[in-house]
């Protein structure tokens, strides 16, 4: 199994002390009043105030709730160590953790999305796992997996969602088209290009691209929606299709220089990836490149992105669709063989831990 060194370090050997393992333990127990505590710290401001010490009695003044709720939460934040407390004053101030949930744009993303999208859901985790289908999806809408409804989600939980999906992409697309637009590229496949994020990017990036988006009929309505007006748009083209559908094949004309797969495989099981790969080998030419953009566990720099990864695996299992995951990259190199196509290389450490398979027949 590939593993970076770092992870190895991590992955390989229990080096927790008896007593930090209980207290950990302890934490996952607890895990739905400690998530709760740390948003409505977050949400309440309370987080941002302690960034000058106050006592309890004037968190509460200053958030408008009662001494008591203020205690409840700044005692619970206490023991969560997302704030600490003057023996001598009573003060509490903010603590590292505490600042992280403040500041750290990626936290913030992730507190919203598992509130907002996941949480009413993951009671399902469960049922989910055992039967192979989203069975917490029926906390946010009717539909087969998330994506047919992403157009019509509850507002903040579609809000959250279209956060959290840009957050972890956007910040890769800048090096993403270096490598894709290194070589001639006049006609490129955006597979599951969402709402044109992408397509708008390279079409600004490469004055003569044309891109077809091809994704569900109602995504390409959004994208539409999202992209006119924006420059470039002229050459954006919408190819409605459902990857799910073994039967829908992939335009094969024009020829394409390159294939984008952004964040798109994980939202599919194993033997529906092969289908789309087995589908995008067939209208690829020699010339043809498949980009596979996903954010790999296992190819992570720090440990902290690889359980982000994990655990966002989860939302996979109890949320959009029930059956895929965020991949390790033995597995998806694996998929592309078997498909008969064959993995040229693999850059890593794009924007925020993205890595991009470059893939030829």
């Amino acid at each position: 199994m590939y593993l970076n060194d770092n992870l190895k370090k991590q992955y390989t050997e229990d080096r927790m002390s008896a007593y930090e393992a209980q207290r950990l333990a302890q934490v996952y127990a607890f895990g739905p009043m400690v998530f709760e505590v740390a948003r409505l710290m977050v949400k309440w401001g309370i987080f941002e105030m302690l960034e000058t010490p106050m006592t309890s009695e004037e968190v509460a003044g200053k958030a408008g709730i009662s001494v008591y709720a203020a205690k409840c939460l700044l005692e619970s934040s206490l023991t969560m160590q997302t704030v600490t407390v003057d023996a001598e004053t009573g003060r509490y101030a903010l603590a590292k953790a505490g600042w992280f949930l403040l500041h750290d744009e990626s936290t913030r993303v992730n507190l919203d999305f598992n509130h907002d999208v996941n949480y009413q859901g993951m009671f399902y985790l469960e049922e989910a796992l055992k039967e192979g289908r989203p069975a917490g999806l029926k906390c946010l809408g009717d539909w087969p997996t998330v994506y047919e409804g992403l157009s019509t989600l509850p507002e903040q939980a579609q809000k959250s969602w279209f956060a959290f999906d840009h957050f972890y992409s956007d910040g890769s697309f800048e090096q993403a088209l270096e490598l894709v637009f290194s070589r001639p590229t006049k006609h490129l496949m955006d597979v599951g290009g969402n709402t044109g994020r992408w397509a708008l990017q390279c079409v600004k990036h490469n004055p003569d691209v044309e891109v077809t988006i091809v994704d569900l009929p109602q995504q390409i309505g959004m994208m539409k929606e999202q992209t006119a007006g924006q420059p470039g748009a002229e050459r954006i083209h919408g190819y409605a299709a459902n990857m799910l559908d073994d039967s829908c094949q992939l335009p094969s004309e024009p020829a394409f220089d390159a294939i984008w797969m952004s964040q798109f495989l994980d939202c599919f099981s194993e033997p529906q990836i092969l289908s789309i790969l087995r589908r995008a080998a067939a209208v690829m030419t020699p010339g043809t490149r498949l980009y596979i953009m996903e954010t790999l566990w296992d190819r992570q720099r720090f440990d902290t992105a690889a359980f982000c990864l994990a655990q966002t695996s989860l939302y996979f299992t109890a949320i959009a669709n029930g059956n895929s995951k965020m991949y390790h990259s033995d597995d998806l190199v694996r998929l592309v063989e078997t498909a008969g196509l064959h993995v040229e290389t693999i850059h890593d450490f794009l924007g925020l831990g993205h890595s991009v398979l470059v893939v030829r027949r």
